[in-house]
């Protein structure tokens, strides 16, 4: 086995694990199909394994493998780790929630191809890998909206395929009119742009950014992401919200390290940052449907994400924020839609009135969740966004330092709006749902109530992750330094 092999082995176990779900999904019957999801966790686990006993480690040198085309370095075992843990967490949830379906094995197949195709995008440091990462990460998203059983998904799917195709062809273009610009497709090859046309230059990182834009549902390529989030299943809306953000965001900081210095990118990045946080924040705010709700704030969190990639060219410190904030991000966004799979018939907000008094713990967890995505101590979004406050200062991005601090409180009152509900006395029309307990009534099938409770203990769980990681948030990021 090379070394390039090697360096690339937690992304060999994700392949591996997914074609051997698809082979032995293939021949297992719908009542069995558990053994799946065993085999994807344990191809899960060996990827976390061999990315803290791989040949890089997290804090060994900077490698790259087949050519330079793949960085292997903290960057890349950081979005490793977080991508598995989250793929971990995901795996529980849709065990929870689609045991049973006829496409249950795909599922566990489809969520293993998405997060490979999403580290291939994070770690790559050519714009062919970049490509072909983005395809392998799009697909199975598409197939996981369409895969799921609301009767708005197939709409939600085809949006989704029609402005992810779209973005595809013009992220292929921009990486054409790259690779015609510097003469090669590695991304040091970028860094010569300031040697030709400008025009061109800049036309061919904005199309490429088009691609990872759409990947991270940030702003302008955000249209499908509350519509996918509203009709897909709660283990869907988690991943897409969740996952593909985490490789995108840093492929984008990986391109401005490497893009001639100047003041275009940063701003660039940050217009886009301050419009995400802005645009999303604004539209949470109306937002009657939770999924809708937390959609929308997804949208305004990968905002808080690129203002701290806007500053790796300006601040030291803002890497290791942006990698905190990742896992920050993720652990919070997961535990809150943990939240929802518990309660998956609760969809408005009036929905959620008078849960608190039957199920405290998880509100509870709810309450970390939302406070932690607005940035309240001690979770550890509150330290990634008062690092992303600083290193944007730092960077002499001042006025997005205060847009980030100004969307921070414009957050709290659609996120409390939601919190107050739950810890408000239910309302007749609740009580008379389900017998003024704030719980589904008993169906005589134990499946769904299992599910709550697996989903429910999830959450407490992820809840429980952002506060220690923000216990630990000084040592984690002494790591990535």
């Amino acid at each position: 086995m090379t070394a390039d092999t090697l360096a690339l082995l937690p992304e060999l176990c994700l392949l591996v694990g997914a074609i051997g779900c698809l082979l032995l999904g293939s021949w297992t019957p719908r009542w069995r199909q558990r053994r799946v999801a065993v085999a994807a966790g344990v191809a899960v686990a060996a990827s976390l394994l061999a990315t803290a006993a791989g040949p890089a480690g997290i804090t060994a040198q900077t490698q790259s493998a087949f050519s330079g085309t793949f960085a292997v370095d903290a960057t890349t075992d950081v979005l490793r780790l977080v991508v598995g843990l989250s793929l971990a967490v995901l795996l529980i949830l849709a065990r929870a929630e689609i045991r049973g379906h006829a496409r249950e094995s795909e599922v566990y197949v489809m969520l293993l191809l998405g997060a490979l195709g999403v580290i291939l995008v994070g770690g790559a440091t050519d714009l062919a890998v970049l490509v072909v990462g983005f395809l392998l990460a799009s697909i199975p998203l598409y197939g996981l909206i369409g895969l799921s059983a609301g009767s708005s998904a197939p709409e939600a799917a085809v949006k989704t395929y029609l402005l992810g195709g779209l973005s595809g062809i013009l992220m292929m273009l921009g990486a054409a009119v790259l690779y015609g610009l510097g003469g090669a497709t590695s991304y040091e090859a970028l860094s010569r742009l300031e040697e030709v046309s400008s025009a061109a230059a800049v036309a061919g990182v904005v199309l490429l950014l088009v691609g990872l834009l759409f990947k991270a549902g940030a702003v302008p390529a955000h249209p499908w992401v509350p519509d996918a989030v509203e009709g897909s299943w709660t283990v869907t809306g988690a991943f897409l919200t969740t996952v593909p953000k985490l490789g995108a965001v840093l492929a984008i900081a990986r391109l401005l390290e490497v893009l001639p210095e100047d003041r275009t990118w940063p701003l660039l990045i940050g217009a886009i940052a301050a419009a995400s946080m802005t645009v999303g924040n604004l539209a949470a705010l109306g937002q009657r449907d939770v999924r809708r709700l937390l959609a929308w704030s997804t949208i305004s969190q990968v905002g808080y994400l690129l203002a701290a990639a806007a500053a790796v060219t300006g601040s030291d410190d803002a890497l290791p924020a942006l990698l905190l904030f990742l896992a920050a991000y993720a652990v919070t966004n997961l535990g809150c839609f943990a939240v929802l799979a518990a309660e998956p018939e609760r969809r408005a907000v009036a929905d959620w009135r008078g849960v608190g008094r039957s199920r405290p713990v998880l509100i509870g967890a709810l309450g970390v969740g939302v406070l932690g995505l607005v940035g309240t101590p001690p979770t550890a979004v509150f330290v990634a966004k008062l690092l992303t406050i600083a290193v944007t200062w730092e960077a002499e991005l001042r006025w997005l330092a205060v847009i980030v601090a100004l969307n921070t409180v414009l957050s709290l009152a659609y996120y409390l709006r939601w919190l107050a509900a739950c810890l408000s006395q239910a309302t007749s029309g609740a009580e008379g749902r389900d017998g003024g307990q704030g719980v589904s009534p008993p169906t005589g099938d134990p499946g769904p109530l299992l599910a709550g409770r697996t989903a429910g203990r999830l959450a407490v769980s992820c809840a429980a992750g952002a506060v220690v990681l923000g216990l630990v948030a000084g040592p984690a990021l002494t790591l990535t330094r």
